[in-house]
């Protein structure tokens, strides 16, 4: 048996079920792929960007048992494991209504070419959810993992800023 043979790559696929967006989804997947694969090409949800694929950049962030992690690094059989709760940014709109931390970024500008957005909300999210009243040094560490080459992150800060006063003050705080 030669090396290629030894080490083939085996076409094995597992039963899975994932908890996305508060709905079980039962699957048969590979188990080298990861929540990234899963959700993009597999489930079509595609508001989850794949950038370095590395976990460097943070624009595939999903929030996975309330803590903001890289999709791209999350094995999907780890999630089915761990029974871990995914929720990616296709579970913060309600239908046309959009979350305060969305509408917060369209109001702040800090929107440039969108391709990290769906990430930096994310992350702003989970911040949100555990800590309703950050200062911008607690805003800027939660954003630490994500990456923005248009912004400078002024207006992004300014817009978590405003959507956790709009959340304090009663506005919908998610699904």
């Amino acid at each position: 048996m030669n090396i290629q043979e030894k080490y083939a790559v085996q076409n094995i696929k597992i039963p899975v079920t994932l908890w996305i967006n508060g709905e079980a989804v039962r699957l048969e997947i590979d188990p080298k792929w990861t929540m990234l694969y899963v959700l993009r090409e597999v489930l079509d949800l595609t508001g989850t960007k794949c950038g370095c694929k590395t976990g460097d950049c943070g624009a595939c962030k999903i929030i996975a048992d309330g803590t903001a992690v890289n999709a791209c690094t999350l094995l999907a059989r780890k999630a089915h494991e761990q029974q871990m709760k995914i929720e990616t940014i296709e579970s913060l709109a309600d239908g046309e209504s959009l979350h305060p931390i969305q509408e917060a970024f369209v109001e702040c500008g800090a929107v440039q070419c969108g391709y990290c957005t769906p990430g930096m909300i994310i992350a702003a999210k989970a911040l949100l959810d555990r800590n309703p009243d950050p200062d911008e040094n607690e805003i800027r560490a939660a954003l630490a993992n994500n990456i923005c080459r248009c912004t400078g992150y002024v207006k992004i800060v300014e817009a978590i800023q405003l959507s956790a006063k709009r959340l304090k003050e009663g506005g919908k705080n998610g699904k």
